[in-house]
C-alpha cells in the first residue's frame, strides 16, 4: 500500500478524487438545505393561506358550526381569547407544535353566542341591523413545525397562527397546518440519488485522472528508463526521449539532455586533462630521477642546476594544476577590493629574468576579487608575450565605464584569427616545435581566462595596434 501511495499517478488520482468528493459533499449538502428551505416556506405559505382563509370565515361572523373544516390536508385548530379550543378539524385526533394539545372543541360560552336585540336595536321599519364584520391580523404570522393524526394517519406539519378580532365572539386564534410530506418527499429522493450518483461519478472521475495522468507521465517513465540505462552503462553519449508536446516534461527532457551533454563535456574534459597532466608530470620527474641516478652512480656527472630547474618546473606545473583544479571546484574569489595599477607595479618589481623590456600605463582600476588569483593572471599573461614578444611588452590598466580593464601586449608575430579560442584551452601550444622548457606546459592561458570568469569578467585576445597580441582582461569593477 505504501509503495502504491508512492506513485505519482496513484496521490494525483487519490487528490483529485478527495477534492470532487468534498465539493460534491458541499453542495449536495447546499442543494439540500436549499431545497429543504425552498419546501418548507412552500409549506408555510400553504398553512398561513388555509388559516386566513378559516379566519376570514370567522371575521364574517360564520358560526363554528359552519366553518370549513373538512380539509383532511390542513389540519386547523380555533382557540378563543381564554386558549380554548373552540373548533377543530373534523377527525383530528391528537396535534403537536400549535401549543394547544386539545384536540375536542369545547360547547361555546355567552361571548360565542349573538347578544339578544333589544328594543334600541330596531330601525324604524322594523328590521335589525345586520352584525359588524370582525378583523383579520395583517401581521406575519408566527410559524411553527408540528405533526398531527387525522383519521389513524400522522404526518409532519407547518403551523401558522392567523389572529382574528370579532364582535360577537371575540379574540380568536387560528391554528392551521400543510402537510410537510412533500417536503420529506423530495429531500428523500434527492439524497437517494446523491448517494449513488456521487460515488459513481467518482469512480468515474477517479478512472478518467488515473488514466489521463497515466498518459501524462508516460514520457516521464521512458525518460527515467533511459537514465537508469545511462547510469547503467556509463555511456554519456546517449540521450533521453524528447515528446513532442512543446510542456514541462518537454522542457525536463531538453534540460536532462542539455545536462548530460555538460557533463559528457565535463567529463571528457576531465580525461583529457588527467591524460595530459600525466603526460606533462611524466617528462620533469623522469628527467629529474635520471640525473638523481646519475648523480648517485657518479657524483662528478651531477647537473645540478637542471635538477634545479627540472624540480621547479615540476613545482610550477603541480601548482597549476592544483589552480585549475579549486576553479574547477567552484572555489569562490573573494570580495576585496585589488587595484589593478598597484598589483601591476608590484608584480612588475619582481621580475628580474625578463628578456624584453616591459613598459606600463597604469591608471587606477579597482576590483572585488582575489589579489593572488588576478596576480596569476597577470603573471600568465607577462609570461605568455616575454616567450613571443620581439623586444617589448606593454602593461596597461584603465576603467572603462562600470569595468576595470588589464591589458597585456607583444610586439610579435600575433595570434592567427582562427587560434584565438583555442589557445585558451589546456595544455595547448601553438608552436609545438617550442621545447617543453621554452613554452610551458600550456596551462597559462587557460588559467587566467577560468579566474577571468570566476570573476564574472572575460580574457580576450586581439592584434595589438603595433603588431603582435594584445590580451584583455575585462573585470567588473569595485561596488559595481
Amino acid at each position: 500500500m505504501k509503495r502504491f501511495f508512492s506513485s505519482v499517478r496513484a496521490r494525483a488520482t487519490l487528490g483529485a478524487s478527495l477534492v470532487v468528493a468534498v465539493a460534491l459533499v458541499a453542495a449536495g449538502a447546499a442543494v439540500l438545505l436549499s431545497l429543504r428551505a425552498n419546501l418548507t416556506d412552500q409549506a408555510s405559505g400553504q398553512a398561513e393561506s388555509a388559516a386566513r382563509g378559516v379566519a376570514s370565515q370567522l371575521a364574517g361572523n360564520t358560526a363554528y358550526g359552519d366553518l370549513d373544516l373538512d380539509d383532511e390536508e390542513h389540519p386547523v385548530q380555533v382557540v378563543d381569547g381564554k386558549g380554548r379550543l373552540v373548533a377543530a378539524t373534523e377527525d383530528l385526533e391528537s396535534i403537536s407544535g400549535t401549543g394547544v394539545d386539545a384536540v375536542q372543541p369545547v360547547k361555546p360560552g355567552p361571548a360565542a353566542s349573538t347578544p339578544p336585540k333589544s328594543d334600541d336595536d330596531s330601525d324604524d321599519d322594523g328590521e335589525s341591523e345586520a352584525p359588524e364584520m370582525g378583523e383579520v391580523s395583517d401581521d406575519e404570522p408566527p410559524l411553527t413545525s408540528g405533526s398531527a393524526t387525522i383519521d389513524g394517519e400522522s404526518a409532519d406539519y407547518r403551523f401558522a397562527a392567523v389572529e382574528v378580532s370579532t364582535e360577537t365572539k371575540g379574540e380568536l386564534t387560528v391554528h392551521a397546518g400543510a402537510s410537510l410530506a412533500a417536503r420529506q418527499s423530495a429531500v428523500s429522493t434527492a439524497l437517494t440519488s446523491m448517494l449513488i450518483g456521487f460515488p459513481l461519478l467518482l469512480a468515474v472521475i477517479a478512472g478518467v485522472t488515473w488514466l489521463v495522468t497515466r498518459r501524462a507521465l508516460r514520457p516521464v517513465d521512458a525518460i527515467r528508463s533511459e537514465m537508469a540505462a545511462i547510469t547503467a552503462s556509463e555511456d554519456l553519449a546517449r540521450r533521453v526521449p524528447e515528446p513532442d508536446t512543446h510542456d514541462e516534461i518537454a522542457r525536463l527532457a531538453t534540460t536532462t539532455n542539455e545536462t548530460l551533454a555538460a557533463l559528457q563535456t565535463s567529463v571528457e574534459r576531465q580525461r583529457r586533462f588527467v591524460a595530459d597532466a600525466s603526460h606533462e608530470l611524466r617528462s620533469p620527474i623522469a628527467s629529474l630521477r635520471t640525473q638523481l641516478e646519475v648523480g648517485a652512480a657518479h657524483p662528478e656527472l651531477l647537473d645540478v642546476q637542471g635538477a634545479v630547474e627540472d624540480t621547479v618546473r615540476l613545482q610550477e606545473l603541480a601548482a597549476d594544476l592544483l589552480l585549475l583544479a579549486r576553479l574547477d571546484a567552484g572555489e569562490k574569489p573573494g570580495g576585496g577590493q585589488v587595484d589593478l595599477a598597484a598589483l601591476a607595479r608590484e608584480e612588475l618589481s619582481q621580475r628580474t629574468r625578463d628578456r624584453a623590456d616591459v613598459r606600463t600605463d597604469l591608471e587606477n582600476a579597482e576590483v572585488a576579487g582575489s589579489r593572488s588569483q588576478l596576480a596569476r593572471v597577470l603573471g600568465n599573461l607577462v609570461n605568455n608575450a616575454q616567450r613571443h614578444a620581439r623586444s617589448q611588452v606593454t602593461v596597461t590598466t584603465r576603467s572603462d565605464g562600470g569595468w576595470a580593464v588589464l591589458e597585456v601586449a607583444d610586439d610579435g608575430e600575433g595570434v592567427p584569427k582562427d587560434e584565438r579560442d583555442r589557445i585558451f584551452e589546456r595544455f595547448v601550444r601553438l608552436d609545438d616545435a617550442r621545447t617543453r622548457d621554452d613554452g610551458g606546459a600550456g596551462l597559462g592561458l587557460a588559467i587566467a581566462r577560468d579566474v577571468a570568469a570566476r570573476h564574472g569578467g572575460t580574457l580576450t585576445v586581439r592584434e595589438a595596434p603595433g603588431g603582435g597580441a594584445l590580451f584583455e582582461l575585462r573585470v567588473p569593477a569595485a561596488g559595481r
